[in-house]
C-alpha cells in the first residue's frame, strides 16, 4: 500500500455518510505497497480499507471489485466491497476511483510455517474453484504480455548477465505458453499476488486461524498454476537464498490438491511456472525501482531477490512429490 493522493476527513466522512455507515473516527494512511493510495477507515459501524486507485481506470475496476463481492458470497474470506444506496461498489472520492471493503482481522504472518502453508494452499484452491463461475473475464494485467512490453524498459538498468538471463527466460516463457499443456491448463480468475503480506491470520489456542486474502488488484483470468506458483515462491521459500523450502512447498500442494486435484499438465509444468512467477515480480520490481512515481509513503521493493530466485528456479527445478500430488491425473 502507498499513499499518493492525500485524503481529508470530511472527504472520507462524506463516503462514509453516502454508504451509510456512521460516523468516522479513525482515518490512517497505509504503508506498503506500491500501486493505489490507501487509508484505513474506522466508524461506529465497523473497520474498513479505503482505496484510491491511482492507475487503473474506471472501465477496469468492476472486474476486480465483482470478483471479490462474488468470492465473499461464495464464503471466502475476502474484503467485500460496500456499495450505495444504487447498489454501485465503486466510488469516486475527489477525481479517484474509490472503493471500500471490510478490514480483515488479524494481521499478515512473514515467517510461515508448514501450517501457515497448507491453511493458505486450502483456501487459495476453495477460491479457485468459487472463481470458476465468475462471469466476468479481464486479462492477468501482469501475464507474457505485459512482461514482453515492460521488459525494454528496464533492460538498459541491466548489465550484460542480466540482459542475458532476461532474454533467456523470456524466450523460454514464449515458447511454454506456446505449447499444448500450457494450452490445456486449468484456467480462471487468479489472485495474482498472494505474498505473506496480502492474508491474515488471527492468534487462536489451536493454532494461528487464516482470516482471508486481501489485495486483489492484480487479478485476473490466468492459469491456476500461475497462482499457486506465485504463492510457492514467496511462502514457501528462503527469502536470502530464494531456495524452496521443500517440505513447506509439498505441505502447500498437497493441501490445495486436497480441495482441487492438479491436473498431470500442471504438476510438470510447475518448474516452468515457478521460473514464469519470479520472472514477473523480477520484471515488476525493475521497473518500480528504475521508474518511481511520487508519493507520500511508497518504498520500492528490491528486485534481486527475484533475481536470484529466477536463477535458482533454472538451475535447481522443483515438481511436486507423488505425495503431493496424490491426486493428479
Amino acid at each position: 500500500m502507498a499513499v499518493y493522493t492525500e485524503v481529508s476527513r470530511d472527504a472520507a466522512q462524506a463516503l462514509l455518510a453516502r454508504l451509510n455507515l456512521g460516523t468516522l473516527h479513525g482515518l490512517e494512511p497505509c504503508a506498503g505497497g506500491i500501486e493505489n493510495t490507501n487509508y484505513f477507515c474506522d466508524s461506529d459501524a465497523g473497520r474498513y480499507v479505503l482505496t484510491l486507485f491511482e492507475r487503473l481506470g474506471a472501465d477496469e475496476l468492476p472486474y476486480y471489485l465483482h470478483l471479490m463481492k462474488h468470492l465473499a458470497g461464495r464464503g471466502i474470506p475476502v474484503p467485500a466491497p460496500h456499495a450505495d444506496a444504487d447498489g454501485e461498489i465503486l466510488h469516486r472520492v475527489g477525481d479517484k476511483p474509490a472503493a471500500l471493503v471490510d478490514r480483515l482481522p488479524g494481521s499478515p504472518c512473514l515467517a510461515p510455517d508448514i501450517a501457515h502453508c497448507e491453511a493458505v494452499g486450502a483456501m487459495l484452491a476453495r477460491m479457485h474453484l468459487a472463481g470458476l463461475d465468475y462471469p466476468r473475464a479481464q486479462p492477468h494485467p501482469r501475464g507474457l504480455d505485459w512482461w514482453l512490453q515492460t521488459a525494454p524498459i528496464v533492460r538498459p538498468h541491466l548489465d550484460a548477465a542480466q540482459c542475458a538471463l532476461l532474454d533467456a527466460e523470456l524466450a523460454f516463457q514464449q515458447q511454454v505458453a506456446a505449447s499444448d499443456a500450457a494450452r490445456a491448463l486449468p484456467r480462471g480468475a487468479i489472485h495474482g499476488d498472494l505474498f505473506r503480506d496480502n492474508a491474515m491470520f488471527q492468534a487462536a489456542p489451536q493454532g494461528d486461524l487464516l482470516t482471508g486474502f486481501f489485495d486483489f488488484y492484480f487479478a485476473g483470468s490466468d492459469a491456476l498454476l500461475f497462482d499457486i506458483a506465485v504463492c510457492l515462491n514467496d511462502w514457501c521459500a528462503d527469502p536470502a537464498s530464494g531456495r524452496l523450502d521443500e517440505m513447506r512447498a509439498a505441505a502447500f500442494v498437497r493441501a490445495y490438491a486436497a480441495v482441487r486435484p492438479l491436473s498431470g499438465d500442471e504438476a510438470r509444468l510447475m518448474p516452468a511456472m515457478l521460473r514464469a512467477a519470479a520472472l514477473r515480480f523480477w520484471i515488476s520490481r525493475l521497473w518500480d525501482l528504475h521508474l518511481p512515481r511520487d508519493a507520500r509513503l511508497l518504498t520500492a521493493h528490491d528486485p534481486a531477490p527475484f533475481e536470484h530466485m529466477l536463477r535458482e528456479r533454472i538451475r535447481t527445478p522443483w515438481h511436486p512429490t507423488e505425495m503431493a500430488t496424490t491426486h493428479a491425473t
